[in-house]
Parts: C-alpha cells; structure tokens; sequence
C-alpha cells in the first residue's frame, strides 16, 4: 500500500471441509494423514447434515453443488481450534450453563424468538459466525469477503447478508454503553501483520453462548500472493474456563460476489409458518 503496508484488499473466501470443533470420533487427532483427508472430504456433507436438528435438515437443498465441493485446511488439521490442543471449545462456567439451559425453546409462532441466523439478521448458522469476530466459516454457506484497505480504515464485507465490519486504524474504544452487532474494532499493525482488537459487542449475539463481555483479538497477516492466515483468539470469562484460538486460512478468488436476498420476514418465514400449521392439522407434534 503507499503507506508501506501490507496490501490485504480483494476478493477471499475461507471455504473448508474442517469443522470449528474437533469431531468426537477424531479425539486425540491432531491432523488428517492425505488419504484421511480425502475420505473426510467425501463424507463431509453427511457429516454436517449429521449434526443438525431433524427440523434444520434440508434434503435437497443442501447438496456438493451448494457447497462448492469444500476441502479442509491445506495443514490438513482435525479443527479450526488450535488453542486448546485438544481442538475443542474450552468449558462453560457454571454461570453460563444455567443461562444456556434456562433459554426457552424456539416458538414458531414468535418469529422474533429465533436465532439471529434464522432470521437473516446476521449470518449465523450451524455454529459459523460469518462476519464474527471471530470470524467463523459458515457451513451452511459460501462464505466469500471483500476486503477494501486505507491507512485510517480497514473494511471487510460479507456476501452473506451482506455484511460489513469497519476497523479503524488507531484510536480508543467507544464508551461501553455503545453496543454494536459486530462490536468495535480497532487495529493496529505489528510488523506485517494486521491486529485487531474487538470488545463492545451487543449482548443480542450470544455466539456459542457468549456475553456482552466477550473480547476478541484478531490477527491478519498476509502470507502469500494469495493467501492471508487468519487468526483469533476469543476471551469471556463469562462464558469459557479460558480463551480459545482459531486459525482459518483466506484464499483469494475471482469469484464475484453477489446480493444476498435473505432478509427478516422474507417469503420462506410464511412458508415456515404454514408448514407448522399443516402439521398440527396432521396431528404431529
């Protein structure tokens, strides 16, 4: 960049097979050998279908073509976890498990009752937080950014939901009583490497279960002419026993990015509403 920095602008997309957690049947497995690697990435959709809850399974909606054949991280690790080494989310605290197990169930009929995902308010599904921080791979989409750099601001914008976080370079945090989706961002630059430091999150997020208090430092640093390592850690000791880390690869791509149409009281809200009616008047629960 003319001010000496490292040029982090274009089009990315952190698309990946490996999953946030270190799946249970991989406990122990720090990395896929090449042909375990490849296995994974064959059953990787059943797999992701797996986990989900019986009412969240789309059938044909989620299909290769929709995912864009994802592979895992070219280090071939089991999670995007690093830190602990055991590539699992560290323990809630008793506090945040009561307040997880005292939420109330999804009322299909309040449709302001549900995730911020399902109500395309923020691009949050199935454990990915699109935009974060920290920034997670959502697997239930493509998750492609456009990165815009000047020497006082730093803007990446999401295809999903269309997105954008805005990092000031320099400066103080806003007072704590200024809440905001994506919290307040600002950056510095330590060698080549873009550091930014994220608290004031709103407390509607909730991601994983966290607070209004959840603190997170992200770490960019350009590693190639195509790549750039992303890195965060995530401290609430409201929510977690310690701080955890993820590392994501950013690869760039011509890939255009396109409008992202979801929007809160959308058609398929109506479609959703209908469908449980249906089912009532079936007799299902």
């Amino acid at each position: 960049m003319p001010d000496g920095r490292p040029d982090l602008q274009g089009t990315w997309t952190n698309n990946t097979a490996t999953p946030l957690v270190r799946p249970a049947d991989l406990a122990g497995k720090r990395y896929f050998t090449q042909e375990e690697a490849a296995e994974f990435e064959r059953t990787w959709l059943e797999r992701l279908v797996g986990t989900l809850p019986e009412v969240d399974r789309f059938a044909a909606d989620l299909s290769e073509v929709w995912f864009d054949g994802a592979k895992v991280v070219p280090d071939r690790r089991t999670s995007l976890i690093v830190e602990p080494e055991t590539g699992l989310l560290p323990s809630l605290v008793p506090a945040a498990r009561d307040r997880i197990a005292a939420r109330p169930p999804r009322n299909y009929d309040d449709p302001e009752s549900r995730s911020l995902g399902e109500r395309c308010l923020l691009g949050a599904d199935a454990g990915g937080l699109s935009m974060g921080p920290p920034i997670v791979p959502n697997p239930l989409a493509l998750n492609y950014y456009r990165i815009v750099q000047t020497s006082t601001h730093v803007m990446i914008f999401g295809e999903l939901v269309h997105d954008a976080r805005i990092i000031r370079i320099g400066g103080e945090h806003l007072q704590q009583d200024i809440r905001r989706w994506f919290g307040d961002s600002v950056g510095h630059w330590e060698g080549d490497t873009l550091v930014v430091d994220t608290t004031n999150v709103s407390e509607k997020v909730q991601y994983r279960g966290s607070t209004a208090h959840i603190h997170v430092v992200e770490r960019l640093t350009r590693t190639g002419p195509s790549t750039i390592t992303y890195r965060a850690t995530v401290d609430d000791p409201d929510t977690w026993s310690t701080p955890w880390t993820v590392e994501i690869p950013f690869a760039a791509t011509s890939a255009r990015l396109f409008e992202y149409a979801c929007h809160e009281h959308n058609y398929s809200m109506e479609g959703g509403l209908r469908g449980a009616r249906a089912d009532e008047k079936a007799g299902k629960k």
